[in-house]
């Protein structure tokens, strides 16, 4: 009698041996779910994106020389491509991860802040033979990128608020100044307690540093050419004063609505309103629509490399 129950009992725990195998599974594939959710709802965010305004910005008169598309290509692509050029470095990244970057600045600009980063961390966390530990370094890249983000907006202050301060009203220069204490006031915590912040070394760290201030530089430089050959009438000087201004606004915490307040800076600058208005609507939506063709052709490529 007592052999039997000896011999049962194995046989009774197997099942809840068993029963624990998918649920091991399930931890190991979060990475891939949380990928896949936020992919999702990147292509919900880029579906509602276009057709709200995307579509009413493709209408607008493109400009005929080919030399906008091609430095609107330039500026479109950098921030993966020097983001690309990082993670080469830290991890030795294959071209392939290119997708995965395109997908974590299409997300951070179609849903909210740092969606991006939460994806490309999955990405990696799925590619653990690869990448060993990937929060640290995503965690660094990402600190970086809003710290050289504040170093450059503090440098165009200096140099183009002199200039251009009298443009705006006294609410306006209220709002500029409490958001260059913000800046300031976030930035320095982070400087101060660098060893306990960063993981990376800091040889390493300063690169980084350099490199997100060099694709700031870049993409300014280059939405400004594109501008100017889409509005030749206005000196690329000119536009590359905007381009500044343009960095300035996006970065003010405490400016509530950016765009238009850049708007009408760039109006007082030149003048010329209904046409800068169309240039500007049109810029974002050959971004939108960018994003869109991105999505599909990497949507594409994974079903066909999953056919085969």
């Amino acid at each position: 009698m007592n052999t039997s129950v000896v011999e049962a009992s194995p046989v009774a725990a197997a099942p809840d041996l068993a029963g624990l195998e998918p649920v091991e599974k399930i931890k190991r594939r979060w990475p891939m779910f949380l990928g896949g959710a936020l992919t999702l709802l990147m292509v919900a965010g880029l579906a509602r994106e276009l057709f709200d305004a995307g579509l009413v910005g493709l209408s607008r008169a493109a400009p005929t020389n080919p030399l906008f598309y091609l430095a609107f290509a330039i500026y479109y692509l950098g921030p993966p491509t020097f983001d690309y050029v990082i993670f080469r470095r830290l991890w030795r990244i294959p071209l392939a991860g290119m997708a995965a970057l395109h997908k974590k600045r299409i997300s951070n600009e179609v849903l909210f802040g740092y969606t991006g980063e939460a994806y490309f961390y999955a990405w990696a966390r799925q590619r653990t033979q690869m990448v060993a530990a990937p929060f640290g370094a995503v965690k660094d890249v990402t600190i970086l990128s809003a710290i050289a983000g504040n170093a450059m907006t503090l440098a165009v202050v200096a140099i183009a608020l002199p200039l251009g301060i009298s443009l705006l009203t006294a609410v306006q220069q209220k709002a500029v100044l409490g958001s260059i204490a913000v800046i300031v006031g976030t930035s320095v915590p982070f400087m101060l307690f660098s060893k306990r912040v960063f993981s990376l070394p800091r040889g390493t760290l300063w690169w980084i540093f350099g490199v997100h201030c060099v694709r700031i530089l870049t993409g300014s430089i280059f939405i400004a050419i594109a501008w100017h050959f889409a509005m030749p009438e206005v000196a690329l000087g000119t536009w590359l004063f905007l381009a500044a201004g343009r960095l300035l606004a996006w970065r003010l915490p405490l400016v509530p609505n950016k765009e238009l307040v850049f708007a009408t800076f760039a109006i007082m600058v030149i003048g010329q309103g209904a046409a800068l208005s169309d240039l500007m609507a049109l810029i974002a939506a050959l971004t939108l629509l960018s994003h869109v063709v991105l999505i599909a052709g990497f949507g594409l490529h994974a079903l066909i490399k999953r056919i085969r």
